[in-house]
């Protein structure tokens, strides 16, 4: 049968079925296809250890896949169909008034849409990113869908965000450039306790924790090879130390925190370091 002669039969209820069933069908194997080869590239991107935009602008070309694969589907099925295809002027302008109406029903949904396509283009972050929104919103970026952008957490948990509402906040990403931050450590003494001895122990500490590196030429900690310390303020009880520690693997800078509070910790209690105590004033007639 030429294929002209079966353009002709699709005047046929039947032949009509047959072939919007059949390009339908066509379109997902496609689409399946399509995101077969993306996977496997994103597996290969990720392989090489590389955090780069092309995954992030894959993975969201992913997730936009089956809906381009539809939407080709269905001008395939009016432009092919000769009843459909007659027609075409009334269905495109009855779908621009149905479009119309949707639009304001889903204004939330094309907001996502477009946000999503946004964040893609103009890149504020990417797929393996560490960002963080505020205190209770941080963590890796997972995925860029059509409608949401999905950040694991380090409880493990997802946190699925509108793309609309995270395209419009500010972000503090800590892998966008540079792999190098700079993490401040707190730690308080008493107020008379041996400051140079606390600064000591606690520069000798930071030097055993992981991925901690020399000072890469920065203004904000002046000391070149070795944990900046200072004393940020004296309060009532209290003397506040902060301990600038540059390391180059922002995923490890929490549990490096940790660490660090904890064996200080100890070495204040054994070396003898003053610990704050709260001081109150009595006044008496």
């Amino acid at each position: 049968m030429k294929f002209n002669d079966f353009t002709y039969n699709l005047d046929s209820f039947l032949n009509i079925a047959i072939f919007i069933i059949v390009v339908f069908f066509v379109a997902w194997i496609i689409s399946r296809i399509i995101r077969f080869i993306i996977v496997k590239l994103i597996k290969r991107s990720n392989q090489k250890r590389e955090r780069d935009y092309s995954t992030t602008s894959l993975k969201f070309l992913m997730n936009s896949v089956k809906f381009l694969a539809g939407v080709f589907a269905i001008l395939v099925i009016i432009f092919t169909v000769p009843i459909f295809r007659a027609k075409a002027t009334l269905i495109f302008s009855g779908a621009g008034i149905l479009a119309a109406i949707l639009g304001f029903a889903a204004q939330a949904a094309i907001s996502n849409l477009i946000a999503g396509a946004f964040i893609v283009i103009f890149k504020p972050f990417r797929v393996g990113d560490f960002i963080k929104l505020d205190e209770s919103r941080m963590g890796i970026v997972e995925d860029i869908t059509l409608r949401h952008t999905v950040i694991n957490n380090f409880e493990n948990k997802k946190l699925i965000i509108p793309n609309s509402v995270i395209s419009t906040e500010s972000i503090l990403n800590n892998t966008i450039d540079d792999s190098k931050v700079l993490s401040f450590n707190n730690f308080k003494i008493g107020l008379y306790a041996d400051i140079d001895l606390a600064r000591k122990i606690i520069q000798e500490e930071a030097q055993k924790l992981n991925h901690v590196i020399d000072n890469p030429d920065s203004t904000i900690s002046m000391y070149k090879d070795k944990v900046d310390v200072r004393v940020v303020s004296t309060l009532e009880s209290s003397v506040h130390l902060r301990a600038y520690v540059w390391i180059n693997e922002p995923f490890s800078e929490y549990r490096n925190r940790a660490i660090l509070t904890e064996e200080v910790h100890k070495r204040f209690i054994k070396e003898g370091v003053e610990m704050p105590k709260e001081m109150r004033r009595i006044y008496t007639n």
